[in-house]
């Protein structure tokens, strides 16, 4: 029986179970896994990131923006909106595997803004580079 997220052990399941499914991706897993070469800590960091989303604690340290936009200019400019899709159907599926609940919902609606906002400001950041 599922249960809801309901501390950080939950969000760091939640995270390593959808990136490691990332990593595996034909699309993202290339981009994941050229930049990022420390994976416990970047999970670590994620799980800040989802814990401080999800329950307001102040954990989290960074800038997800500039962090993307920086991905995008090492890829060349090359990051669409089927990359968010894909990312967000992993997250999505994730979450109905693993949860059910207010967090669980929560993640899912914060993801979906999130990932609005990323390929917006990812497009932002573009013609200011050019």
């Amino acid at each position: 029986m599922k249960h809801d997220i309901q501390n950080r052990a939950d969000v760091h399941v939640l995270v390593t179970t959808f990136y490691a499914k990332i990593r595996k991706d034909e699309l993202l897993g290339p981009i994941f896994n050229a930049k990022i070469k420390d994976w416990p800590h970047h999970l670590e960091h994620l799980t800040d990131f989802w814990e401080t989303n999800l329950f307001f604690v102040a954990k989290y340290k960074g800038n997800p923006l500039e962090k993307h936009a920086e991905v995008d200019a090492a890829e060349n400019n090359s990051i669409t909106e089927l990359h968010f899709g894909v990312w967000l159907n992993y997250w999505m599926q994730t979450l109905e595997e693993l949860f059910d609940g207010e967090k669980a919902n929560m993640a899912k609606n914060r993801a979906r803004k999130m990932g609005t906002f990323m390929y917006i400001k990812i497009f932002q950041a573009r013609s200011i580079t050019q």
